[in-house]
C-alpha cells in the first residue's frame, strides 16, 4: 500500500462513498414483515421474507442473513434447511476472524455499517444451540451431541480468551441444552458435568443477567449426581438445595420425557443516539437551539442536520448505538399433556436464558472502545473536511477562494455529519427470552396443550398429538411474540 499526498482531488472518492453509504443500513420494515409473519403463526412466510429480502442484508450483512434466515426456518418446521443455513453461518464467523485493511478503513472513514458485520460471542453461542435443537427436534441425537461438543469447544476457547469473569465467557444456558441432550442419549457422566457447568455459569451470570438457575437444573443435578454414585457432589448439592423436590433416575426409568422450549418476545433493537459535540461558543448555541447535545434518532431532520453543521462548519457529530428493550409480557406456560384415558400431567416453564441481558453486557462491554473509535473517526472526518476546504480554496486562487472554500466545507462537512451513523445491526429475530418446560410420561399418545400466561399473553399451541415410547425424549418448540 503507498501512502502519497492528499489533494482535494484523491479526496472526491471519500466524498463520493459518504454520499453513497449515508443512511445505509438494516431496514426496520424488513424485521416488522417478519415479525408480523410470526405473530399470525405463518413461520413460512416469515422465512419467505428473510429469503426475498437477501439483497438488502448485502455482503457485508452476509452472517445476519443465514442466522435471520436460520431462526426462522427452525420455527417454519423446516430443520435441516435452518442447519444449513447456520452452518453457513458458523463458516462465516470463521472466515471474518480476519478482515482486510480496505475494509477497516471504509468503517472508520465512514461508519461501522460498512464493515461486515460479526455478530456478538453470545450470538456465535446460539448458533450452535439452535442447530443442536433442530437435530434434537427431529431425534436425531447424535448429530445433536456434535453441535454439543461444539459448544462446549466454543465456550472453554471463549474462557480462555477473556479472562474478566465480569464478561461474557460462560452461558448457563448453552450449557443447560447440553446437559439435556447428553442425559436424553444416556450419557450421564457428560450431562452431570454439563449440568454442573450451566449452575456455575448461570451463578456467575446472575447479577447482570437477572436471572436465577432453573430450579429444574437443581433437580437434574441431585438426579445425576445419585444416579452416578458421586455421594460428595449430592450431599454438597442436597445441603445447598433443601427445598428442591426431585425424583432419582431410578423412577424415571421407561418413561418418556417431554421438552418445550419457547422463545418469548422480541430481542432488542438498536437506534442511533447521535452526540454532537461543538467546538465554538456560537456553535454550542446551534446546537442547544437544534436539539441538545445529546440527540435521539430524528431521520426526517439529518439532512436539515447536515446543512445546518455543514454551514456552521464547528459541530462534529458522533453516532453511538443505544439498546432499545421489547420485553415479554409472557411470565411462564403451562404445558399439559393429556392421555387416550383422559389422564393429565401439566407442568410450568422455568426461564432458561435471556437474550436482552446479553445483548445489554455485549454492548456495555464493547461500549468503551465504540466510543474512542466513534470519536476518533468524528475528528478525522473533520480534519479531513478542513484540509478539503483549504485546499479548494488555495486551488480557487484569491479572487474565487472565499465562495469555493464556503461551498466545498459545507459540502464536506454537511457530509460528514450525514454519514455518521451507529452499528444497530443485531440477530433481531432471536426472542427477549427463552423458557423451558420438562415432563416425564409414561410411554403412549398424548394430547399436547401450551398455555403462556402474563399480561396479554396469547398464543401457544393446542391440538398438537405425540406418540412416545419408553425412555424416548422429544422437544416442542413455540414462539410467542408478546
Amino acid at each position: 500500500m503507498r501512502w502519497g499526498v492528499i489533494t482535494p482531488i484523491s479526496l472526491l472518492p471519500f466524498l463520493a462513498a459518504l454520499v453513497l453509504l449515508t443512511g445505509c443500513g438494516p431496514s426496520v420494515n424488513r424485521y416488522l414483515l417478519i415479525e408480523q409473519s410470526l405473530f399470525a403463526g405463518d413461520p413460512q412466510q416469515a422465512a419467505a421474507i428473510v429469503e426475498q429480502t437477501e439483497k438488502e442484508y448485502g455482503a457485508k450483512g452476509r452472517l445476519l442473513y443465514e442466522m435471520d434466515r436460520g431462526i426462522v426456518l427452525q420455527l417454519a418446521g423446516r430443520y435441516q434447511q435452518s442447519s444449513a443455513a447456520l452452518e453457513r453461518a458458523e463458516e462465516e464467523v470463521e472466515r471474518l476472524y480476519t478482515r482486510t485493511i480496505r475494509s477497516e478503513t471504509a468503517g472508520f472513514l465512514i461508519n461501522d455499517t460498512a464493515l461486515p458485520y460479526e455478530g456478538d460471542a453470545y450470538e456465535h453461542v446460539m448458533i450452535n444451540v439452535i442447530k443442536a435443537i433442530n437435530y434434537a427436534a427431529q431425534g436425531q441425537l447424535q448429530g445433536a451431541l456434535v453441535e454439543a461438543r461444539r459448544i462446549d469447544h466454543r465456550l472453554n476457547v471463549l474462557s480462555d480468551s477473556v479472562k474478566d469473569a465480569s464478561r461474557y465467557r460462560n452461558d448457563g444456558f448453552a450449557r443447560y441444552v447440553c446437559g439435556i441432550l447428553y442425559e436424553a442419549a444416556g450419557d450421564l457422566n457428560n450431562a452431570f458435568i454439563a449440568y454442573r457447568n450451566a449452575y456455575e455459569a448461570y451463578r456467575v451470570m446472575s447479577g447482570w443477567l437477572k436471572m436465577s438457575p432453573p430450579p429444574s437444573l437443581r433437580a437434574d443435578l441431585l438426579r445425576t449426581a445419585e444416579a452416578l454414585d458421586l455421594a460428595t457432589e449430592f450431599a454438597e448439592y442436597r445441603q445447598a438445595f433443601p427445598d428442591v423436590a426431585w425424583q432419582p433416575l431410578s423412577s424415571q426409568e421407561r418413561l418418556a420425557q417431554v421438552v418445550m422450549i419457547s422463545y418469548n418476545g422480541r430481542a432488542p433493537r438498536k437506534e442511533d443516539l447521535f452526540l454532537d459535540l461543538p467546538i465554538s461558543l456560537d456553535a454550542a448555541q446551534l446546537v442547544l437551539l437544534n436539539r441538545g447535545v445529546f440527540q435521539s434518532p430524528y431521520q426526517r431532520d439529518r439532512v436539515a442536520d447536515s446543512v445546518l453543521y455543514g454551514l456552521s462548519g464547528e459541530v462534529v457529530r458522533v453516532g453511538l448505538p443505544r439498546l432499545v428493550p421489547q420485553k415479554t409480557t409472557v411470565r411462564v406456560e403451562t404445558m399439559t399433556l393429556t392421555s387416550e384415558t383422559g389422564h393429565s400431567i401439566s407442568v410450568q416453564s422455568e426461564p432458561a436464558h435471556n437474550v436482552t441481558a446479553l445483548a445489554e453486557k455485549s454492548l456495555s462491554d464493547r461500549m468503551p472502545a465504540i466510543t474512542v473509535k466513534a470519536l476518533a473517526r468524528a475528528a478525522t472526518k473533520y480534519a479531513m473536511a478542513e484540509g478539503l476546504t483549504r485546499g479548494a480554496q488555495h486551488a480557487a486562487g484569491r479572487d474565487a477562494a472565499p465562495w469555493v472554500g464556503l461551498l466545498v466545507e459545507v459540502l464536506a462537512k454537511g457530509i460528514a455529519v450525514a454519514s455518521e451513523e451507529a452499528d444497530k445491526r443485531s440477530w433481531q429475530t432471536l426472542p427477549d427470552e427463552i423458557h423451558v418446560a420438562r415432563a416425564w410420561v409414561p410411554p403412549g399418545q398424548y394430547h399436547v396443550s401450551i398455555r403462556p400466561s402474563g399480561h396479554g399473553a396469547t398464543g401457544g399451541k393446542d391440538g398438537e398429538t405425540v406418540t412416545l415410547t419408553a425412555d424416548q425424549t422429544i422437544f416442542i418448540l413455540q414462539r410467542v411474540l408478546q
